[in-house]
């Protein structure tokens, strides 16, 4: 009977923990995978929209150059014109990095290209053929993604037509965008509005259809890029959102952006095992063994009660015996349950940690800043060009985009910062670190008096720009908000040289820092505002110890004062 009982015990434990497990991890799956589906969603976008202002700024280019003098008299086939316009758009294509820039003359041939000096230059060459010319020539300007006939490497052509009819056209190439791609990780791929890969991470996924096309249609696709055809995707895609490879074990998220002009498409894959797999397995073995543990402890006060009934009977006579082994049983039992207690709740703990993540933390708390600055910069920009002013705007243009490049490095570093490792160092010049800070907050900046010395040209350190712009973002953030609502509120930021390493202190005239917070202020979550996370400056330490430097906090008479130590390079 005893061993009976025992068994229904065992089976009852092994189902309330299979049970346990599956309600936590369908919960956790859902929850999981609808906010990986929305940061990856996120993730998407923001790559679209970096692609699509690389394009734009490269379609600037032939409007610019269409009214240009040299443009002009090399169509007037005036004498020279064309080794100047040359010379020029040579030196055009190596400052904004474009592939190619030429201008095509009204009898379809090449007046003059970049590429001018080398032996497969474009001049003389007959481009009738390309779709982009012919369109141009039609309706003033033209795009056409193609295969280069010279170089056989895919770009996109961009056209506009100028004075004799003449055409000038700049080709982009993406190998840059693709690389940051790759080292963003993750799988990305452009489509067109046929389903045609253009652009993607993987070079061999080019020109693939990601849905099934007309064999007609095919064949003008692949004659307008200059291929000899498409060719199936390499991976295949469900009605859930999920991506598959064959070469590849595991699911893959994906997110598709909305079309921009041109009808293109950024879609992102992310592997989904460490951000939905790993929480919802996490929370079964959490569920299961709580489970276990409350069906161990019914079992314990069962057997118990069934022990005390028996021995109640047998030893009557021992009352006053019976009296205080009970007593040392209930002892015994609130001590056990108060240490079932203390399990659950660090369980519950270790859990909320794992969830939260380094990374997530990271990349809330490091991309919050470049983001508000581009709202700040996009509704200044909003406000100019209703005032009419063009170079206040374009300023404010040229500004988000450094900030949106910005991001995109914060992102590609922080995986590194995550695993301690380093993003590699160089001379950096003091001045533009501080530049750079300045633009993340010359919103907030501009409301209260900021302090700098004069900094020398040649003053620099040795570190990573953007992650030392990382350190004093942080610290004149923790200052500007420390001075809210005080009277004219102040930031100091002074210079010391001492041997070989720079002193950067960084004060300000606010409440200063309380006594119990200063003694973990480098802590994680260590934080006195409801609103912060408390990873700020950890992560600003953690970046000066990366390059041999220090951070800590200092005395001053008012407000706070901290001191960044970094090495100078010679």
């Amino acid at each position: 009977m005893n061993r009976r009982h025992t068994l229904y015990w065992l089976l009852a434990a092994l189902a309330a923990a299979l049970l346990a497990a599956g309600l936590a991890g369908e919960f956790v799956r859902q929850r999981a995978t609808a906010a990986f589906s929305a940061s990856v969603a996120a993730d998407a976008r923001l790559r679209q929209s970096l692609l699509d202002s690389e394009i734009a700024r490269f379609r600037l280019l032939p409007q610019t150059l269409a009214d240009d003098r040299d443009v002009i008299a090399a169509a007037n086939r005036e004498s020279g014109a064309d080794e100047r316009l040359n010379a020029k758009l040579e030196s055009f294509a190596g400052q904004i990095g474009a592939s190619a820039i030429y201008l095509v003359g009204e009898d379809g041939f090449a007046i003059a290209a970049s590429n001018w000096r080398h032996r497969d230059s474009f001049v003389g060459r007959d481009y009738r053929f390309r779709r982009y010319y012919r369109d141009a020539l039609r309706r003033g300007d033209g795009a056409q993604f193609a295969l280069g006939t010279v170089s056989h490497r895919p770009g996109l052509y961009l056209a506009r037509k100028a004075a004799g009819d003449c055409v000038i056209v700049i080709k982009l190439d993406f190998d840059r965008i693709e690389a940051q791609w790759r080292t963003a990780g993750g799988e990305t791929f452009v489509t067109n509005r046929n389903g045609v890969v253009l652009v993607a991470s993987r070079p061999a996924w080019r020109f693939a259809m990601t849905r099934p096309l007309d064999p007609a249609l095919q064949r003008a696709i692949a004659g307008d890029i200059g291929i000899p055809r498409l060719t199936p995707a390499r991976f295949s895609s469900d009605g859930d959102g999920l991506l598959h490879m064959p070469e590849r074990s595991g699911r893959l998220l994906l997110a598709t952006s909305a079309p921009n002009r041109d009808q293109w498409q950024v879609n992102l894959a992310l592997p989904i095992r460490v951000a939905v797999t790993t929480p919802m397995r996490s929370a079964q073995a959490v569920a299961a063994t709580l489970a276990l543990l409350a069906v161990g402890a019914l079992w314990w006060l069962a057997q118990s009660n069934r022990r005390r009934r028996e021995r109640t009977a047998q030893l009557e006579a021992a009352v006053t015996e019976r009296t205080a082994e009970l007593r040392r049983e209930m002892e015994e039992r609130s001590a056990l349950e108060q240490r079932a207690a203390l399990l659950r709740e660090e369980l519950r703990l270790a859990n909320r940690l794992a969830t939260l993540g380094q990374v997530t933390a990271s990349v809330a708390h490091e991309t919050a800043q470049p983001v508000a600055a581009i709202r700040n910069y996009a509704s200044s920009a909003g406000q100019l060009l209703d005032l009419g002013a063009a170079a206040e705007v374009r300023e404010n243009l040229s500004a988000i985009d450094r900030l949106a490049e910005r991001i995109g490095i914060i992102t590609a570093q922080l995986r590194g910062f995550a695993r301690k490792g380093s993003t590699g160092e160089s001379a950096v010049p003091l001045a533009e670190v501080l530049d750079g800070a300045r633009l993340l907050l010359k919103e907030r900046l501009a409301a209260l008096t900021f302090e700098t010395p004069a900094i020398p040209p040649g003053l620099k350190v040795r570190g990573d720009k953007v992650r030392l712009e990382q350190i004093l973002v942080n610290l004149l953030q923790n200052a500007i908000e420390a001075l809210a609502g005080r009277a004219a509120p102040r930031i100091i930021l002074s210079l010391a040289i001492a041997g070989e390493t720079l002193r950067i202190t960084v004060a300000d005239n606010g409440p200063g820092i309380a006594p119990d917070i200063a003694d973990r202020l480098f802590t994680p979550f260590a934080t006195s505002r409801a609103e912060g996370l408390g990873l700020g400056l950890v992560i600003a330490q953690d970046i000066a110890q990366e390059f041999g430097g220090a951070l800590r906090l200092v005395p001053s008479d008012t407000g706070a004062a901290f001191e960044l130590q970094l090495r100078l390079a010679r």
